[in-house]
């Protein structure tokens, strides 16, 4: 079997595995957190937040330690602009997706300095230490900002769309989770042992992600930002596409907008902050055009929330039309 076949097989394990271990690690945390008696509104903030991004997180991280800075600044720009053009587009197309009023002043212009922040960072194709450490910087500064203002739950208009608990979990002595909705303050065995094997889906995943991608694109003579920013990209962005979809199989379309700008923000300034804090990242001049694509549709995706507060189907279709597009020009 011709090796650049068995790249491609490797490829679509490894995301099913980046897919699967985040759905794991989503689960058993949130359900973990519940036991602990955390806020549904904290667990959606930190948990869930944290847990979609795990593939992203783990895939860069991985590639700047191996210096293998396109792919990990190609993941980051790519997977943002998958999360607006492909995750809202799809959805959009299902359902026009109406947005709350706190929704777009907050996230929406959080979302749009992250859009301009990346075109100054990658200018001149390095983002180097301090750039990095200034980045994670302004993400804790976002989540203070987020936690000090954000209303409780009970008032909140946008509740937080959290997987259900594990059926069956226990705790440490063996009690089931009362069916009632009680929750028993030990963490289970169960939770801590999904925890770990999601973890490890994740890691594995995203090492086998990185070293078939990277062997793929050498072998087509495709350039290492292209496979990065394209299909490493939309791999870790999966387990944000499942949740959008599951959140408007359950009437909460909504809820996926949140999802996309947390999820962009979070990447940005987080995961590319670590990894640059890590290691310096030197990336190809492609880069800079990437982060001015981002930068254009996070731009159209604010003034469109900003004008009408939805998204139509018409603007949906445009955002998917753009991402194939993007596809089809860096790939051929």
């Amino acid at each position: 079997m011709p090796s650049q076949v068995v790249d491609v097989i490797v490829i679509v394990v490894s995301i099913f595995a980046l897919w699967a271990g985040a759905r794991l690690f989503v689960d058993s945390a949130v359900n973990a957190a519940r036991r602990l008696g955390l806020s549904e509104l904290t667990i959606g903030l930190t948990v869930v937040a944290v847990g979609t991004s795990s593939p992203e997180i783990a895939v860069s991280l991985e590639a700047a330690l191996e210096a293998r800075p396109d792919i990990a600044v190609g993941n980051v720009v790519g997977s943002n602009i998958f999360n607006i053009a492909v995750i809202l587009g799809v959805v959009t197309l299902v359902q026009w997706l109406p947005i709350s009023r706190e929704l777009v002043k907050r996230d929406g212009a959080a979302v749009l300095a992250t859009g301009i922040l990346g075109v100054v960072v990658l200018f001149d194709g390095v983002v180097s230490r301090i750039e990095g450490l200034a980045l994670v910087a302004l993400f804790g500064a976002y989540l203070y900002v987020l936690f000090r203002f954000s209303p409780d739950l009970p008032d909140h208009p946008d509740p937080v769309d959290l997987p259900p608990p594990i059926v069956g979990a226990t705790d440490g002595g063996g009690e089931e989770a009362d069916s009632d909705g009680g929750r028993p303050t030990e963490f289970g065995l169960r939770e801590a042992v999904l925890l770990v094997v999601g973890l490890a889906l994740v890691v594995g995943g995203g090492q086998l992600l990185i070293d078939s991608a990277t062997s793929l694109a050498r072998a087509a003579g495709i350039s290492e930002w292209v496979i990065g920013a394209t299909i490493v990209a939309a791999g870790t962005s999966s387990p944000e596409f499942a949740v959008s979809i599951v959140s408007l199989k359950r009437g909460q379309a909504g809820v996926s907008v949140g999802n996309v700008l947390g999820s962009n923000i979070f990447n940005f300034l987080f995961i590319l902050g670590l990894a640059a804090t890590i290691t310096p990242l030197s990336v190809a001049a492609a880069a800079f055009d990437g982060a001015l694509w981002l930068f254009g549709l996070t731009a159209l995706l604010v003034a469109a929330l900003w004008s009408g507060r939805r998204l139509s189907r018409p603007e949906g279709g445009l955002l998917v039309g753009s991402e194939a597009v993007r596809w089809l020009s860096s790939l051929l």
